[in-house]
């Protein structure tokens, strides 16, 4: 029998399936950028917890990769005699294997015991975390590791990062003993039953379903997808499946086909997805779309920005997760459709936020529509740069007032069946422009790949060279989405003729 990690029994926990495949097959999980992402954060708060939980550096680090399994074990039980800070600490009992991020001793205790502290980066305490916390202080226990406390620490996601490399306060704990401590007869449970489906010599058989994305993308979702016979009308193509009576006739019937859903439980939106889907014909209310744009007559800026957030706050006086600009496209479109471009790119690792609100209150000057795609992300950014460069906050709060969503529009009076229920302007632009898409940009293609080239480019270690050719990417993916507002706004308005870019001048790029 082989000892389960705690990753593999809460990989149990959300899905039988998905533990067999990460012991058998473990080399058909495809982890996404946005999952590669999390991972990553994840290691960056865990290297601050050291330093947080550990300032005088008096303590020790196991390195499972360099020790392996069993002297990483052992290393834990000779260095528990020592009563120092631990991290990484590796126990294995019961069936199970863990390695607590924090182990730190309780010093007023006569004998060695510990406080045990799960460090995680999410910015609350989530329910598969507090089963983290129980699994891992019952192998500990089990173990005969005197654990007399859990506590979850995450980050505090209101914290302002001071600077200098000084973390204090990044992170509050929420102590979880109790809870813990009273399930271990579950977490026992768990194990023997993990235990047999890895044991299996088939995997179990699991649709795909709500759990392959909760509590968090499971990275088998195409291998699994590609061994089920496909919905010719998936439901996954129904737009915001929010309320419970359809949740639970999904869970209860299993339904696959958007065909097999009772009409009485759709929304009018999901019914017009369906039916355009069935028919295979677009909806489009041309003369609605052409009245809401009415109201905001040429000439009119077309305006979009990339961001980057950090677990971990690189930059003083910035918060974690906050979202923060280093890049705008935007299109200026005259009174007789004229385009001109404009756009700003700040790869230098330092902090972006300052020159992208100074140049954006430049370039959008004139009193005119900004049109946006979902105002709600572009206005909250401008909200945060006004609230920290007083110097343009007027400016800026003008430039709030101004935005146009033309998202909402789309929502309303458009929908074609190669959306496949998303109104993401990169599933609507190929539907208007389909020589226009998305797939026909080199590297950089969608807003995962931006932030993975953003923090490429700003590594020290990328060449000059890449760093060149990223930000062309950049630039080009980022130009890409304004123009595709620039074509969504002439279907919408009924504009059938817009001329290409003019007006290239120094620090502008035609799209």
């Amino acid at each position: 029998m082989r000892a389960l990690s705690k990753s593999k029994l809460i990989a149990f926990r959300q899905c039988p399936k998905r533990l067999w495949l990460e012991i058998h097959q473990p080399d058909a999980r495809e982890d996404s950028c946005a999952t590669q992402a999390v991972f990553q954060t994840g290691h960056e708060v865990g290297a601050v917890a050291q330093q947080i939980y550990d300032p005088a550096g008096e303590g020790a680090t196991i390195d499972l990769r360099a020790e392996g399994v069993a002297a990483a074990v052992e290393s834990t039980r000779a260095l528990l005699q020592t009563r120092k800070p631990l991290f990484e600490a590796g126990f294995e009992a019961a069936g199970g294997l863990a390695f607590a991020d924090v182990m730190l001793p309780i010093t007023e205790s006569e004998t060695p015991a510990w406080k045990m502290v799960e460090v995680k980066s999410s910015t609350s305490v989530k329910t598969y975390q507090e089963d983290d916390a129980a699994i891992q202080s019952y192998i500990a226990r089990a173990a005969d590791v005197d654990v007399r406390s859990v506590s979850i620490a995450h980050i505090d996601a209101a914290w302002i990062y001071p600077g200098g490399g000084d973390y204090k306060g990044l992170l509050v704990e929420k102590d979880v003993t109790e809870a813990a401590f009273a399930r271990y007869a579950e977490v026992a449970a768990w194990i023997a039953r993990a235990q047999q489906v890895a044991a299996q010599a088939a995997p179990p058989d699991v649709q795909t379903g709500a759990q392959c994305g909760s509590p968090f993308p499971c990275g088998f979702q195409k291998y699994c997808q590609e061994n089920e016979p496909p919905a010719e009308f998936p439901i996954a193509w129904l737009p915001r499946i929010s309320s419970n009576a359809l949740k639970d006739f999904l869970i209860q019937s299993g339904a696959q086909d958007m065909r097999d859903v009772p009409e009485a439980l759709l929304t009018p939106l999901q019914r017009r997805v369906r039916d355009a889907t069935l028919l295979g014909q677009a909806y489009f209310d041309a003369e609605g779309a052409k009245k809401d744009l009415l109201k905001y007559p040429l000439p009119a800026y077309f305006l979009d920005f990339e961001t980057i957030q950090f677990g971990v706050p690189r930059w003083a006086g910035t918060r974690p997760f906050q979202m923060l600009p280093f890049q705008f496209s935007l299109h200026r479109m005259d009174t007789q459709g004229q385009l001109s471009h404009q756009d700003f790119l700040d790869l230098s690792g330092n902090d972006p936020s300052e020159a992208f609100a100074v140049q954006l209150a430049l370039a959008c000057a004139e009193p005119i529509p900004v049109f946006v795609y979902h105002a709600g992300f572009e206005g909250r950014r401008l909200r945060e740069l006004a609230q920290r460069f007083p110097a343009v906050r007027a400016q800026l709060d003008e430039i709030r007032g101004r935005l146009v969503d033309l998202l909402p529009i789309a929502q309303a009076r458009y929908y074609h069946p190669r959306q496949h229920g998303s109104w993401s302007i990169k599933k609507v632009l190929p539907t208007i422009t389909p020589d226009r898409g998305y797939d026909g940009l080199l590297g950089v293609q969608d807003g995962s790949m931006a932030i993975a080239a953003y923090l490429e480019a700003v590594a020290p270690a990328t060449s000059s060279q890449r760093k060149a050719l990223i930000r062309d990417e950049l630039l080009a993916y980022c130009a890409l989405d304004t123009r595709a507002m620039v074509e969504i706004w002439e279907k919408f308005s009924q504009n059938l003729s817009i001329p290409q870019p003019t007006g290239n001048t120094q620090g502008e790029k035609p799209c």
